[in-house]
């Protein structure tokens, strides 16, 4: 099951309290106060990795406690310090907020960590409040409470490459081609249900990520259909490959890419923005090539780079994976970072 959202609590460690306690030895008539000091308590701490791809974990373990700090004890021994609870989350793991307004941290990177939730510091024992005008304190302290807050999950896909398109455009064969990815095929909309990746070998030991994001139609930026809950995805990637079907029955291909493009604006402005290459897909199914010249003339006059395949047949995936290396190659370097 994919799980890309998440509503967590976390709760940091509270501290030890304080000890009270005074030095009681034979042939030692003043020992004085000897209370140590609470140990501090764990914080939760998470981490980015790239070994995880999916807040699963999160929907059956919605609290995340860290441990509390031991008490302190006489002979001015101070409690021992809990240690911090480190959680792995998947690499482009946003963090907001209860009301999801405000984003605490964006954990793109693996290796990245963000401070969840602090612990409580530990009491100070009696020993701590000893002074010349009060040799026999009874003063000390409980730990304070460690910080408790509710924090929103959300996970963005980390690829190179998305794939967009409407429904049954050939996103999922073609990622199974191309990658070991093997999402579920069949010749009904919605296949896809979840995003896919894979990694795409383009040679001289040189790979790219591609993600297979769910078919998009009219209206999805608004919730339409099921891409409106993937669009996210789509704004971590650096290069588009915009499918489309030229043999879909009662469909014209152009109206089917404007109308994609329309939904990228809608959701983001930085999204329509992003590269794209204009993928023909099925070309082994096409009867009436004016439909390929059609849209040919319209990405040289938009500006567009067209590549034509068949996932079936392998025609034109050679070309189509040399072009997608060349144009991220050719990106700015901080459209290569992400």
């Amino acid at each position: 099951m994919f799980i890309d959202e998440a509503t967590i609590t976390v709760q940091g460690g509270n501290g030890g309290n304080g000890c009270l306690s005074f030095r009681r030895e034979k042939f030692v008539p003043r020992g004085g106060p000897d209370g140590g000091d609470g140990g501090h308590g764990g914080s939760v701490v998470f981490i980015a990795t790239a070994d995880l791809n999916t807040l699963q974990r999160f929907r059956f373990n919605p609290l995340l406690r860290a441990e509390r700090g031991k008490h302190g004890s006489g002979a001015n021994k101070t409690g021992r310090s809990a240690q911090d609870r480190e959680v792995r989350v998947p690499a482009g793991t946003l963090v907001f907020d209860e009301e999801r307004v405000l984003l605490l941290a964006d954990l793109a990177l693996p290796g990245q960590r963000f401070l969840a939730a602090s612990g409580g510091r530990g009491g100070k024992g009696n020993a701590r409040f000893a002074s010349s005008t009060n040799r026999v304190p009874t003063r000390h302290e409980t730990g304070y409470e460690g910080e408790s807050r509710i924090l929103h999950l959300e996970l963005k896909l980390l690829a190179d490459v998305g794939l967009i398109g409407f429904p049954n455009a050939g996103k999922s064969t073609l990622i199974s081609r191309v990658s070991a990815a093997r999402p579920k095929i069949a010749d009904y909309p919605f296949t896809t249900l979840v995003p896919n990746l894979g990694v795409v070998d383009r040679g001289d030991y040189r790979t790219f990520v591609m993600a297979d994001i769910p078919g998009l139609i009219e209206g999805a930026h608004e919730g339409a259909g099921l891409g409106h809950q993937f669009l996210r995805h789509v704004e971590r990637c650096k290069l588009l490959l915009h499918l489309v079907d030229p043999v879909a029955p009662d469909r014209d291909p152009l109206e089917d890419i404007q109308a994609i493009n329309r939904e990228l604006l809608r959701h983001s402005p930085l999204l329509a923005e992003k590269p794209q290459i204009l993928v023909l897909t099925k070309s082994d199914a096409v009867q009436d090539r004016t439909v390929l010249d059609k849209v040919r003339a319209w990405a040289d006059n938009a500006g567009i780079r067209l590549q034509v395949i068949s996932s079936v047949s392998g025609d034109g995936l050679d070309r189509l994976i040399q072009e997608t290396g060349d144009a991220l190659d050719r990106l700015p370097a901080e459209d290569k970072e992400g």
